[in-house]
């Protein structure tokens, strides 16, 4: 078989496996977009609580909706068939607007309404009460509620469904206008609670794609009213959306300037086609280790881990630029190997970090980089010298190199500089402002102004919880736990009078404790006494004779039930409330009563002392933080190892203690310098930072790595200049486009690599040994 035959059938070959790893990893992998999977795992009982709250709290599936652009009577209408189209989709849990909804309760459930409602508490069913309750109805219909009144009479003379409907709308009641919520600037609005997790940015996309598909159905073409949409999850979705649409414009661009370059560099179509299989080769491997490893990955772990992939960018470049006339590109890359698989070792045990950090979507991370490396420094070893022309340009010739590499030859070496910059570095740190990490997870991805006064004016016109805090009330059973909630409800009414919060939203609000049920089945007439109560109360009335035996039936239905469980009450269309205000944990349980316009924290410290920390109030952006900072701890921790063991991995490959120095001394300064600058500049340091950090790193060590290298004669240390030029120009070409993102995680990573490539570079050259080449000119 003749060598180009032989070249081609490898390069088929590869490109044939690389089809079938692509094709088995797009067939078994799912594609995950929790965000959860990238927060760290939770040590307190009130962490564990925040990670839970954060997707599936009730406050974080909540998405807020106003309608405007119309008359007011036309905006109550589309208010109303809007909600009954909602109510159909399989999206949401619960959609309110103010309009009463007789559906709330069901048939089986509807006779319970006698022992959830408190309005017999005091003033008992008797035949006062229901000579009132019936002479109110004679007036009712004769008002513009006749219509909505008149079906439920029969079954319900004195209106409990609809004083339960009242009961459980929010506490802080919204303007009502024609049955519906309006808001003072004449916005009719809806809340809306959606099955799915409030972090889960594509089952939040569906969600918000059925409200503006069942919004458009409901107003129909010609309609001038307009939709807006707010809230944790609306929120997600647009940070979401803008950080894909900002890194994959931003990533095209940058890979349009990496053609461009490497055709500039090697002037060969073909070889910039050959130099790219490695690359894709590494990405496969890594998207393969996961599918086998997790099954399952995270859109985010895609995303950074090409990023971080772009260290392996550098081998097929090392190959190409070190090519020498007269030997074969198997012989160049031998020369090569010592040095190259150092820097892909140094790179993994760098990597392991992430591993050891115990965040799914970080050891996710660490698997697909870890992979991707190795299969992408061993193919350019061994698969990439096989496949390459036999003809090429010797990167030595490319003209201005030898007067570059003079220049940068003949500057002077202080060995007073090193310490100048690291005194300089240290200056910098100390008069640092800012606080040196952000622990605030929303600066990462921060919302637009605009929207956020937006989302605080809709939730304020609409009383919805505040997303930041909740009041835990705990217990060994879920009976204790809304025992404990009727007994701390006239506490929570002291501190709403105390202007320390607005209004506070408890579970026995829904469903009250069997021993208030049992209470309450108690104090129910018999049907023999009701009926006769009725009799009297009727008497002068218009009522037809007979009309009310359904509420007859009801009472006497309700005096023999079983007291309501949380598990039945679930079941019913309003179930999903409770579902979310009553958690089990570790063998006992957890209330979870959502807070309405929080002033005063500090006033509920009381609470907590009289119950022994029973009913404690949680601020979740309290644990957030505390969680973020000892999962950072972790970490860093784990760095620490991964850098002693590449100190290790660099003395064993050169064995030299001085030549190991030179490589190592510019890498660990040059990383100072750009958390100096960072922190002088302002910027409090996020996980994102400590990602860029260690891509940084990784591609300084290369610089320092080949600037060390003792070369042979002049042609060489041209060669190990252009290729360092090749792979700082084409590293800058991705990361300097990212540090003009106007999105601070994008921002973050590419400022962060560009300053570390910048001083990589430059210390690289300016702490290594004079006199490793012979003229070069």
């Amino acid at each position: 078989m003749s060598p180009r035959l032989r070249r081609f059938t490898l390069l088929i070959g590869w490109v044939v496996v690389l089809a079938a790893v692509g094709a088995y990893t797009a067939h078994t992998l799912k594609i995950s977009t929790d965000l959860r999977s990238f927060m760290p795992p939770a040590q307190t009982p009130d962490q564990k609580l925040l990670m839970e709250q954060i997707g599936e709290g009730p406050g974080s599936r909540l998405l807020l909706l106003a309608i405007n652009g119309d008359t007011e009577e036309r905006l109550a209408e589309l208010s109303r068939n809007f909600s009954a189209e909602l109510r159909k989709d399989d999206h949401f849990s619960q959609v309110v607007n103010g309009e009463f909804n007789a559906g709330m309760l069901d048939d089986e459930l509807l006779p319970y309404r006698y022992l959830l409602t408190s309005s017999f508490d005091k003033t008992p069913l008797d035949e006062a009460t229901l000579a009132d309750e019936l002479g109110q109805r004679v007036e009712d219909l004769g008002s513009p509620a006749a219509t909505l009144l008149k079906p439920l009479l029969p079954r319900d003379p004195t209106l409990e469904i609809m004083k339960l409907a009242e009961q459980w709308s929010p506490p802080r009641q919204p303007l009502v206008r024609d049955g519906v919520w309006f808001s003072p600037e004449g916005e009719a609005l809806l809340l809306v609670q959606t099955k799915a997790a409030g972090f889960d940015p594509a089952a939040q996309g569906e969600a918000i794609e059925a409200i503006q598909a069942r919004f458009a159905a409901s107003k129909g073409k010609d309609d001038s009213a307009q939709l807006v949409i707010s809230g944790p999850g609306y929120f997600t979705v647009l940070v979401n959306a803008s950080t894909r649409g900002e890194s994959e414009w931003l990533g095209r661009l940058s890979t349009v300037g990496f053609i461009v370059l490497l055709l500039l560099a090697y002037r060969s179509v073909a070889v910039l086609g050959l130099a790219a299989l490695p690359i894709a080769s590494g990405a496969l491997a890594g998207v393969a280790a996961i599918a086998v490893v997790f099954t399952e990955m995270h859109g985010i772990t895609l995303a950074f881990g090409f990023t971080l992939l772009g260290v392996a960018q550098e081998y097929p470049i090392r190959l190409l630029s070190h090519r020498r006339a007269g030997e074969s590109a198997l012989e160049s890359v031998r020369g090569l190997w010592p040095l190259l698989l150092t820097a892909i070792a140094s790179a993994c045990i760098a990597y392991l970090a992430f591993f050891a950090s115990g965040v799914t979507g970080l050891m996710q991370l660490a698997v697909f980089t870890i992979s991707g490396l190795l299969v992408a420094g061993f193919s350019t070893r061994y698969l990439l010298p096989r496949v390459l022309p036999v003809k090429f340009r010797d990167a030595a010739d490319t003209p201005g190199l030898g007067r570059l590499w003079n220049w940068l030859e003949a500057l002077p070496r202080p060995r007073w500089l090193p310490p100048l910059l690291l005194l300089i570095a240290a200056v910098m740190l100390w008069s640092a402002s800012t606080p040196f990490w952000q622990n605030n997870l929303a600066a990462l991805t921060p919302v637009p102004e605009d929207l956020m006064q937006r989302e605080g004016r809709l939730r304020a016109a609409l009383g919805a919880p505040d997303v930041r805090y909740l009041l835990v009330i705990e217990a060994a059973d879920a009976e204790g736990v809304l025992e404990l909630s009727e007994k701390i409800a006239p506490r929570i009414d002291a501190l709403v009078g105390q202007a320390a919060v607005d209004a506070a939203e408890l579970p026995s609000r829904y469903l009250p404790s069997l021993a208030t049920q049992r209470s309450r089945q108690a104090k129910l007439p018999d049907r023999t006494s009701l009926e006769a109560m009725l009799v009297e109360a009727e008497t002068d009335l218009p009522f037809r004779a007979g009309l009310f035996a359904p509420f007859l039936d009801d009472v006497e239905k309700a005096r023999t039930l079983e007291p309501l469980t949380p598990a039945a009450f679930a079941r019913s269309p309003i179930g999903a409330r409770i579902d979310a205000m009553l958690v089990k944990r570790d063998g006992h349980w957890l209330g979870l009563g959502t807070i309405i316009g929080m002033h005063d924290p500090a006033a509920f410290d009381t609470l907590a002392s009289e119950t022994g920390g029973a009913v404690r109030l949680l601020d979740l952006k309290g644990a957030s933080e505390s969680l973020v900072a000892s999962y950072r701890e972790r970490i860093l921790r784990a760095f620490v190892i991964a850098i002693v063991l590449l100190v290790l991995t660099v003395f064993i490959a050169f064995r030299d203690i001085h030549r190991a120095w030179h490589v190592l001394a510019p890498m660990t300064l040059a990383t100072i310098l750009v958390l100096a600058v960072l922190r002088f500049s302002g910027t409090s340091l996020s996980l994102f930072h400590l990602v860029a950090l260690t891509l940084a790193a990784g591609l300084g060590l290369h610089y320092a790595l080949f600037f060390e290298r003792t070369t042979p004669d002049a042609a060489e240390a041209r060669r190990t200049l252009h290729a360092t030029l090749v792979c700082v120009i084409s590293a800058l070409l991705v990361f300097a486009l990212l540090a003009w993102s106007s999105l601070p995680v994008l921002r973050a990573i590419g400022l962060t690599v560009s300053l570390g490539v910048g001083f990589h570079f430059c210390l690289s050259i300016l702490m290594a040994r004079k006199g490793r080449a012979r003229d070069a000119g």
